[in-house]
C-alpha cells in the first residue's frame, strides 16, 4: 500500500503508525467507493400571487371564514393570497441501480417549507389527529431502498416511501407544466409506504404493481374505522393495492416516437375527510383512484399535447351519515398543450373539467338525496429561462363554478372544496432555480 509524504513523515516521528494509516485509508476508499455514484439534487419555488377577482373572504353559517379566491382553494395556494410566497425547498440525494443483476440503491427526497406542511406526517409524529403531526414545514417525500431481483429482464423494487403510480402531475412545481396544480392532482393519491415492484417487458412496455398501508399520505400509517358509539376500531387488515401500465412508442412510429400512454389503479381504504367519531360524520370506506394519461409528439416538434382522465370513486371513502350512508364520485378530465417557441420561451395551456356527484341515503330519516356539480378551469402559462438552471414562470389562471356548490364536495355549501364565485381569476409569478 502507498502512502503520501505526509503520512510518511507523520509514521517517522511517531504521531501515527503505518498500520493505522492503513485501515483508516482502507475505510475512506470504502466510504469513496460507497458514495461514488451518489448524486444530490434540489430546487427552491418561489411565488407571487394576485387575486384578480373573487379575493375576498367571506363566511359561512357558523361564522367560520373560507376563501372564495382560487388562490385559496387551488392546492398549495391555502395562504398564499395576494402576496409573496416561499413554496418548497426540495433536496434529493440517490444513489441509482448499476446494471450488475443484483444491484440496489436508494432515493431520499426531502421537503422544506410551506408546501411541506401536513403533506406527509408520520403516524408517531406529535399532534394531529390519531397520533399524527401535521403542522410541521418539514416532510420526508420520497425515502426508499431500491434493489433488483434478475427474473426474466429483472423486477426492480421499491421498499418504503414512495409517490403514487398514478397522476398527470407531481408535487414539485418545477416539474410540471403549469406552477397551480390540477384538479386531477387534487383527486389522486399523492404518497405511499409499501412495496412496489416495476418490470420492463421490453423496450416499450413496462408495468407496475404494489402494496400499502394506506391511501392516504402518512408515513407508518394504519387505516381506522369508527366504530358505532364513538370509538377507533383499527382494521389493520385493509391494505392499499396499485398497478400501472406504461407504453412508449417506438422508433417506427415516425412522428409519434416517444409517445407515451399510461394507465393506473389505485385501491384502498380511505377514513374519510370528517374524522370525528360520532353520528352524522363519514366512518370512512372503500376508495378506487383511476387514472389514464398520454402525452404525445405531433408532427410539429415545436408542439406537445397531453391529456389526462381521474376518475375518483367513494371520494374519501364515504361512511356513516345520519344511520344512513354517504358516498360521493368525483371525475376530472385534462387537457394539456406545450409550445416551446425557442430554447428560452415555450407555452404551457390546461383545460379541465370536474364534475362531482354526492349520494346520502338515511333508512331512518327517510330519505335518499342525491347532489352534483361541476365546474372548468383554463390555465396560460408562459415561461422564459433567461438564467441558467433557473425557471420562470407567469400564469394566469380561470375557474367558473356551474353549480354554487363545490365539485369535489356538493354538500359543502361553503364552497370550501372548490371556487365560490361563479367566475374567479388568478395571476402567479413562480421562479424555481434546479440544481
Amino acid at each position: 500500500m502507498k502512502f503520501n509524504k505526509w503520512t510518511l513523515g507523520l509514521a517517522a516521528v511517531g504521531v501515527v503508525s503505518l498500520a493505522t494509516a492503513a485501515r483508516a485509508d482502507e475505510k475512506m476508499n470504502m466510504l469513496q467507493t460507497a458514495l461514488s455514484n451518489t448524486t444530490i439534487s434540489g430546487s427552491v419555488s418561489a411565488s407571487f400571487n394576485w387575486a384578480v377577482s373573487g379575493g375576498a373572504i367571506a363566511f359561512n353559517d357558523d361564522g367560520d371564514p373560507y376563501p372564495v379566491s382560487p388562490a385559496g382553494v387551488i392546492p398549495f395556494q391555502a395562504g398564499k393570497q395576494d402576496g409573496f410566497n416561499l413554496d418548497s425547498v426540495r433536496l434529493t440525494i440517490a444513489k441509482p441501480e448499476d446494471e450488475s443483476p443484483w444491484a440496489s440503491g436508494y432515493d431520499i427526497d426531502l421537503m422544506f417549507g410551506p408546501d411541506a406542511v401536513g403533506y406527509n406526517p408520520s403516524a408517531l409524529a406529535t399532534g394531529g389527529e390519531a397520533g399524527g403531526g401535521t403542522s410541521a414545514d418539514f416532510a420526508i417525500k420520497q425515502a426508499y431502498v431500491t434493489l433488483r431481483t434478475p427474473v426474466g429482464n429483472g423486477i426492480d423494487w421499491k421498499v418504503g416511501v414512495f409517490d403514487t403510480v398514478i397522476g398527470y402531475e407531481v408535487t414539485d412545481p418545477g416539474s410540471n407544466p403549469n406552477y397551480t396544480r390540477s384538479w386531477g392532482y387534487d383527486i389522486e393519491p399523492t404518497e405511499h409506504t409499501g412495496v412496489l415492484a416495476t418490470y420492463a417487458v421490453n423496450s416499450e412496455l413496462s408495468l407496475s404493481a404494489g402494496i400499502a398501508n394506506t391511501l392516504a399520505a402518512g408515513i407508518n400509517t394504519r387505516t381506522y374505522e369508527y366504530s358505532y358509539y364513538y370509538n377507533f376500531k383499527p382494521e389493520f387488515w385493509h391494505k392499499t393495492f396499485m398497478g400501472s401500465a406504461t407504453f412508449t412508442a417506438p422508433s417506427s412510429w415516425g412522428a409519434l416516437a416517444g409517445s407515451s400512454l399510461y394507465a393506473g389503479i389505485v385501491y384502498g381504504f380511505n377514513p374519510g375527510g370528517d374524522q370525528y367519531a360520532g353520528v352524522g360524520y363519514h366512518q370512512g370506506g372503500n376508495q378506487v383512484n383511476y387514472y389514464a394519461g398520454a402525452t404525445l409528439n405531433t408532427p410539429l416538434t415545436k408542439l406537445t399535447l397531453g391529456a389526462a382522465f381521474d376518475y375518483a370513486q367513494n371520494f374519501g371513502g364515504g361512511g356513516n351519515w345520519y344511520f344512513g350512508y354517504h358516498s360521493e364520485d368525483v371525475l376530472v378530465g385534462g387537457l394539456y398543450a406545450t409550445y416551446k417557441a425557442t430554447d428560452k420561451l415555450s407555452f404551457n395551456g390546461r383545460g379541465e373539467y370536474i364534475y362531482g356527484e354526492e349520494n346520502e341515503q338515511s333508512a331512518i330519516y327517510g330519505y335518499n338525496d342525491t347532489q352534483t356539480a361541476d365546474g372548468i378551469e383554463l390555465t396560460g402559462t408562459v415561461e422564459y429561462d433567461l438564467w441558467a438552471n433557473v425557471m420562470t414562470r407567469l400564469e394566469l389562471r380561470w375557474d367558473h363554478d356551474f353549480s354554487h356548490y363545490s365539485p369535489l364536495d356538493p354538500d359543502d355549501y361553503s364552497g370550501n372544496g372548490y371556487v365560490y364565485n361563479k367566475d374567479s381569476v388568478g395571476l402567479y409569478a413562480n421562479v424555481v432555480y434546479k440544481f
